[in-house]
């Protein structure tokens, strides 16, 4: 476990992606100890990517960038034309994680992130699958691996449990489209944190360490030392990233997406600081076992 990289998501300090936000999202990332930064592009269009590639290689940080889709270009859909912006979104998010100089784009890449109000499709099904294949299959030559981050029934209708995943990714046909773990979502929709860890095996390739509630890690009531002996069994050396959401944050269109109504907490950099020494003890503990 010692040679997993650390990582947190940007917005636990700066609820975009401008020039001045990225300057201080790298910043606090690299003072705080963290090995990468995971970089939303909910925010692409104000992402000066050649000056975000500069910030994070001068902080000899990694990189790695997740996104969800829109409603309105949502490759789960039935409709085509709705199919055709996601697709063209995601190649656009694969081609900014090659300039980034990432090795993984991962999220809810295969559908809206959002509530639905119906279930999934066949041939929206169908139709996520076509696209995250093609998606895969220009990734590769790119090294570059999709990450198909397993979210709650409240954020998705397609991919709800690890067994969900797997299907996904079986049905996707390619070695590069890795499974992502989140222990937010599992706390919602799995018996309990080790099986999906033990079912997922050497096909995770993504993990996102959540409090129950968002909030500081500690503070609510997820079992984290059986998470971890989990990714130990499996002999998980990939990133572990850690996510929180504070609407004192977030962005105001992500804080409607994810339903953050609440200010968890206001000072990112604490909260960062107590989270790379909660990760830290946990993996050392592991170590000394």
């Amino acid at each position: 476990m010692t040679t997993s990289r650390l990582g947190i998501h940007a917005l636990v300090f700066a609820g975009g992606t401008t020039p001045a936000e990225v300057e201080r999202i790298v910043a606090e990332t690299a003072n705080a100890g963290y090995d990468l930064v995971e970089l939303s592009l909910h925010d692409e269009a104000n992402l000066d990517v050649d000056l975000a590639r500069t910030a994070v290689e001068a902080a000899g940080l990694e990189v790695v960038a997740s996104r969800g889709l829109a409603f309105d270009a949502d490759v789960s859909s039935d409709d085509t034309a709705t199919v055709a912006r996601g697709a063209a979104l995601l190649h656009s998010s694969l081609e900014t994680t090659r300039r980034l100089g990432g090795t993984h784009l991962t999220g809810a890449l295969y559908s809206a992130l959002g509530k639905y109000g119906r279930p999934l499709s066949t041939a929206g099904r169908a139709n996520a699958v076509a696209t995250i294949r093609d998606l895969a299959a220009e990734a590769a030559p790119l090294g570059i691996t999709l990450g198909l981050e397993v979210c709650n029934r409240y954020e998705t209708n397609v991919v709800n449990t690890a067994a969900d995943a797997l299907r996904l990714a079986d049905d996707i046909g390619h070695d590069n489209v890795r499974i992502h773990l989140d222990t937010f979502h599992m706390n919602i929709e799995e018996d309990d944190l080790v099986r999906p860890v033990h079912l997922v095996g050497d096909r995770l390739g993504y993990v996102h360490v959540g409090e129950s509630h968002r909030g500081f890690l500690g503070s609510g009531h997820l079992d984290f030392a059986a998470f971890f002996r989990a990714l130990a069994d499996i002999s998980y050396t990939g990133p572990i990233t850690f996510e929180s959401f504070s609407s004192a944050v977030v962005s105001p269109t992500l804080s409607n997406d994810l339903a953050i109504w609440r200010d968890l907490w206001s000072d990112g950099p604490e909260l960062a600081a107590h989270a790379h020494a909660f990760l830290s003890t946990r993996l050392e503990r592991l170590d000394v076992d």
